[in-house]
């Protein structure tokens, strides 16, 4: 097995149709929050900074809150710096949540699966994947941050 075919990745479920998976290096941190109702924060404090989160499954029926400890996950992205909101949190709705290697040969690349903000899709282990445009996704965050900041 290569080493330069197999990527450490961490998959984010966002909603009952909707994972990704991102490389390791993009993600900060992944925050524990006591949920307030069932719906995800529109920015949280995070190492002295207000961020914005996105919540792709808000509408869906996967609860942001957990049943048995009322807690909500949000990841904490990395975005380019100067290109906007320096990182940004994206609402986990569901189960799934992973680290893991992955290798070329076990995905099996899905074009026709490919979802609105994303660059590719893939299939892993019966589950279709995505791979977030995250520059793009770091836009809109920044937007939505300025409309909350207003």
């Amino acid at each position: 097995m290569s080493a330069k075919k197999q990527r450490m990745c961490v998959l984010l479920p966002c909603a009952s149709n909707r994972r990704w998976a991102v490389p390791q290096s993009c993600l900060a941190e992944i925050l524990t929050l006591p949920a307030q109702g069932e719906a995800a924060p529109a920015c949280v404090q995070w190492r002295g900074l207000s961020i914005p989160v996105m919540d792709f499954g808000a509408q869906g029926k996967l609860p942001f809150r957990d049943a048995q400890n009322g807690a909500g996950l949000i990841a904490v992205i990395l975005g380019v710096r100067g290109s906007g909101c320096d990182y940004w949190g994206l609402a986990l709705r569901g189960s799934g949540l992973t680290v893991r290697h992955i290798d070329e040969s076990e995905c099996q690349d899905k074009p026709e699966a490919v979802q609105e903000y994303s660059l590719a899709a893939f299939e892993l282990d019966g589950q279709t994947y995505q791979v977030p445009d995250l520059p793009a996704l770091q836009g809109l965050a920044t937007e939505m941050d300025s409309a909350v900041s207003a």
